[in-house]
């Protein structure tokens, strides 16, 4: 019998004799702690204990899957169940009569996320379960899935998707976190707690002053004359297009007054493009939301929103503000007209999302405060708005400003 510190050195260094079925090194500290090295170059831990009058051997999880330290943390929760009197082969019959992850995940999908989730955050939730965390660990059955299976997914995901790859950690963290109130694995131990995520950087774009001024006179020709298009008149067949002076592009005014009402207000998208005009207040000059991302919520709208809604026209037995193509619902989306736009107002790079960004960075610059604009955007949580704070310098301006006075007078007490 070998005996010895069960360490990372030991297990690399423990391979098993010619003409032996297998070698096992036991703790030295850890009575009843061991780890076999088989013919084949594999290796796992185990726990051997005596209980009812007779030894018995539980194996504990393969190394590489499992650190040393990893696997001596097993073997004393193991260790200890069987000083209660615990039955570990009971225990570990049960474990594998666990469901798998594959089955645990399809009905969290199916039961929670279809069900409390925005449809839109539920068909990402399923991308990613199905293209990144079921892939490597749908067929462990849950009880079996360890930290270092878990870190690997994530780190595997991370080489081409890091804002992926923590989503993919957050989800499978939610996983559990259900399958625990169900009794199905303890929550203490969710082998996602403790992994490092990798670092996001926000994408915040703001449209500066000059930046507005483009887009307003883009907009106003967009309507108007229309946008030209861009054309390589080397191309053979550019000689077949419409004559220079009518090679325009009219933007429709519904997608017009979608862009200008996301700006306007600072809501997303989707609260613009679906909704009603059974939904405006003018009198309160509110558009009350049923149903956002964040739930029931009001949206303020300015007088210069007004404006605009006042010079939409209204389709008969059409209830949305930006009408669709099909008869009786409203526009899907803003690619293309936003895509027309941007490039002839010189904004490349600048999202849709972005002008939502703006409205709140107009209102942080002039001081309005984290709180209000907070409402304004309908975030629940602070922390979502405190991503604007440092566009709030109106109050530091002040202060240098007075600071630097103060110097220079005091430098140049005859200057004026």
């Amino acid at each position: 019998m070998t005996t010895g510190r069960i360490s990372k050195r030991s297990v690399d260094g423990l391979s098993c004799p010619d003409g032996k079925d297998r070698e096992i090194l036991w703790d030295e500290d850890l009575a009843g702690f061991g780890v076999i090295a088989f013919p084949s170059g594999a290796k796992t831990y185990i726990v051997q204990y005596r209980q009812n009058g007779q030894t018995q051997r539980c194996q504990i999880g393969k190394h590489g899957r499992l650190t040393p330290d990893e696997a001596r943390s097993e073997a004393k929760k193991l260790l200890g169940l069987v000083e209660t009197g615990s039955d570990l082969v009971a225990i570990k019959k049960k474990a594998r009569e666990a469901p798998l992850l594959n089955e645990v995940a399809d009905d969290y999908l199916k039961l929670h996320a279809q069900a409390k989730r925005k449809s839109r955050t539920y068909d990402e939730y399923a991308r990613i379960v199905r293209q990144h965390v079921l892939p490597p660990l749908g067929s462990m059955r849950m009880v079996d899935i360890k930290r270092v299976d878990i870190a690997r997914m994530h780190a595997s995901v991370s080489q081409s998707a890091p804002v992926t790859a923590n989503r993919a950690l957050s989800i499978f963290s939610a996983i559990w976190s259900w399958a625990s109130r169900r009794d199905i694995v303890s929550d203490t131990n969710n082998p996602a707690k403790g992994i490092e995520r990798n670092r996001e950087q926000a994408k915040e774009r703001y449209l500066t002053s000059e930046e507005l001024g483009r887009l307003g006179d883009t907009l106003r020709l967009a309507e108007t004359d229309g946008l030209p298009w861009e054309v390589d008149e080397a191309h053979p067949k550019a000689k077949h297009l419409a004559k220079p002076v009518n090679r325009r592009t009219r933007i429709d005014p519904y997608a017009l007054a979608a862009i200008r009402l996301l700006l306007l207000t600072g809501a997303r998208l989707r609260e613009i493009l679906n909704a009603e005009w059974s939904q405006i207040d003018l009198e309160r000059g509110i558009l009350f939301l049923p149903d956002s991302k964040t739930g029931r919520k009001p949206i303020y709208l300015s007088a210069a929103a007004q404006k605009v809604l006042g010079q939409i026209p209204k389709i008969e037995n059409n209830p949305f503000l930006i009408a669709g193509t099909k008869r009786g619902q409203p526009r899907t989306d803003l690619k293309k007209p936003w895509a027309t736009i941007k490039r002839s107002a010189g904004l490349d790079g600048v999202r849709i999302h972005d002008l939502r960004h703006t409205f709140a960075s107009l209102g942080a610059g002039a001081a309005i405060g984290l709180p209000i604009i907070g409402k304004l955007l309908g975030h629940t949580q602070p922390a979502t708005t405190a991503r604007y704070a440092h566009l709030d310098t109106d109050p530091l301006r002040r202060a240098v400003d007075h600071i630097g006075d103060t110097v220079t007078r005091a430098m140049n007490p005859n200057s004026k």
